[in-house]
């Protein structure tokens, strides 16, 4: 009996490793084959062709203000689309209640900051980060973009984006020390082992629809 538990309890720890291996082994994947697609701002301004810059969002605070990582998001992607990296703005985010309204609050800082309305588009159902790069292409017509946001969450967006036929780069927004970093960089270790499965079996985000093109207005995405 005690021999049975012994090789029980061995092959317990080799399954463990075997998995913790797996895990860190996506995750050294993932970040080696986007690392050389994060570029300085100067770097994107330089790009050609890019259709826009897609802000993903995060938090906002009960007074509707955006949350720290969000407003340094939408800094960044206000100086490299006056840097002339993009025409466009993409604001994807959780406007999936009406009491909550991500998008809103990007779009209306943007406009706040002189950026015009017609160049501001908002993607309500941009639920996840794979829904949000999935949705770019299939609803705005998104070829080629600059995604913007934090450094540790750009490898995934980048893989994502590579995995769902768009040419993408990224540029880092980080302008702070964030509060709750390390439990952030946690999970984002278990998000692109799930992404990676994700990108590999590409489901249908929550929600698509008729096509409006990022060639267009973005006041064709504005609340009713």
């Amino acid at each position: 009996m005690r021999r049975r538990l012994t090789i029980m309890g061995i092959a317990f720890l080799g399954l463990v490793f075997l998995g913790l291996g797996c895990v860190l082994g996506l995750n050294a994947y993932i970040k080696l084959t986007t690392e050389g697609r994060i570029l300085s701002a100067r770097e994107v301004a330089d790009l050609e062709g890019m259709d826009c810059i897609l802000v993903l969002g995060c938090g906002v605070e009960e007074d509707g203000r955006p949350s720290d990582m969000l407003r340094d998001r939408l800094d960044r992607s206000i100086e490299i689309y006056r840097m002339g990296a993009a025409p466009k703005l993409l604001m994807s985010g959780d406007h999936g209640r009406v009491e909550y309204n991500e998008v809103g609050t990007m779009k209306q800082y943007a406009m706040d900051q002189g950026i015009l309305s017609q160049n501001i588009f908002m993607d309500h159902a941009g639920f996840s980060t794979y829904e949000s790069l999935y949705r770019a292409k299939e609803i705005f017509c998104v070829e080629k973009m600059i995604i913007v946001t934090q450094e540790y969450h750009l490898y995934r967006a980048l893989y994502i984006a590579e995995q769902l036929g768009i040419e993408a780069y990224g540029v880092a927004s980080d302008q702070h020390v964030y509060g709750g970093q390390v439990m952030r960089d946690i999970r984002e270790v278990a998000a692109r082992c799930k992404d990676f499965m994700t990108a590999v079996i590409k489901p249908a985000p929550t929600y698509l629809g008729e096509c409006i093109s990022i060639e267009g207005s973005g006041d064709l995405t504005n609340d009713d």
